[in-house]
């Protein structure tokens, strides 16, 4: 059994444990919380840009305007953008994503597409280049402080090698938040540009027709679809990255949390291990003190 020194030196240090992960956990839950609040002021600027490209889309006939970021074409070149985080401690926020990577190097390769990728955050970095693709260019800056200037440098020329042919298709791969305790692996096709319109079997011909008249627009309806397409590929990417960091932070929060929960149960288990020594040491001192009186009596 260990000496009662070396046990009061174990409840120390994972009491120094306890300290330090009860402190990530608060600063983690304050960016959390910083983080959501830029998502919420975000939102609406998403849904209002989202819904303008739909209402557009919806007032002309299929085929009649060309828009060439949604051109869908066979697929013989693709870009993969994974999202991480700069640093670990997050439970498995950093293994979901290579594990989104591996799957998707494996099904790009199973039918001979060219890939190249590239990776956000330190992590998935370090993973890609074991995988054989080493970083071109450091895009980690941006998973600490999103920014959507920084995420249009980064998505652009993305953009310009889909218009140039020289990629047939983009993906994103990162961790959506749906809370503090739960992270969803996410694969998001960006390229080719989605412009399917749903439409509302309920909606009734005076809703539909307020609808067509929301917009008057200038020049004309192609040039203003086509000059919102690009906004609306920057403002999902920097979606995608505001809600990975969201993520990344909520994942940390929970993570520092659980750490903080299992020093305290084994501060419990330590301390009831150092009250047997100290009784068991006690009680081999009072025989000891017995039996010699015991022998001076004798």
């Amino acid at each position: 059994m260990a000496s009662l020194k070396e046990i009061r030196a174990r409840i120390l240090s994972v009491n120094s444990t306890k300290k330090i992960t009860s402190a990530m956990k608060m600063v983690s839950a304050a960016k959390l919380h910083k983080s959501e609040e830029n998502t919420l002021r975000f939102i609406p600027y998403k849904q209002k840009l989202t819904d303008m490209l739909t209402q557009y889309l919806s007032n002309i006939e299929p085929g009649t305007v060309t828009i060439p970021l949604a051109e869908k074409r066979e697929v013989k070149r693709a870009a993969i953008v994974c999202i991480s985080s700069n640093s670990g401690l997050c439970g498995v926020f950093n293994s979901s994503v290579n594990k989104l990577l591996n799957e998707a190097i494996e099904q790009y390769k199973a039918n001979n597409v060219a890939i190249s990728v590239y990776p956000i955050g330190k992590k998935v970095s370090d993973y890609a280049r074991k995988l054989g693709f080493p970083s071109t260019i450091d895009c980690n800056f941006i998973c600490d402080k999103p920014s959507y200037e920084q995420a249009c440098t980064i998505v652009q020329p993305l953009v310009d090698q889909y218009l140039n042919n020289e990629i047939d298709e983009l993906v994103i791969l990162y961790n959506h938040h749906k809370n503090a305790a739960v992270q969803v692996p996410t694969h998001e096709v960006l390229l080719p540009l989605s412009t399917e319109v749903s439409t509302s079997p309920t909606l009734t011909a005076t809703e539909s027709l307020t609808q067509n008249l929301l917009y008057i627009t200038e020049p004309d309806i192609p040039t203003v679809i086509n000059h919102l397409v690009p906004n609306v590929v920057r403002m999902r990417f920097y979606a995608a990255i505001l809600d990975s960091t969201t993520a990344e932070h909520g994942a940390r929060t929970t993570a520092m949390q659980v750490a903080s929960d299992n020093a305290t149960k084994m501060i419990e288990t330590i301390t009831q291990q150092y009250n047997r020594a100290r009784q068991e040491v006690i009680t081999n001192e009072l025989l000891d003190i017995v039996g010699g009186s015991e022998a001076l009596r004798n």
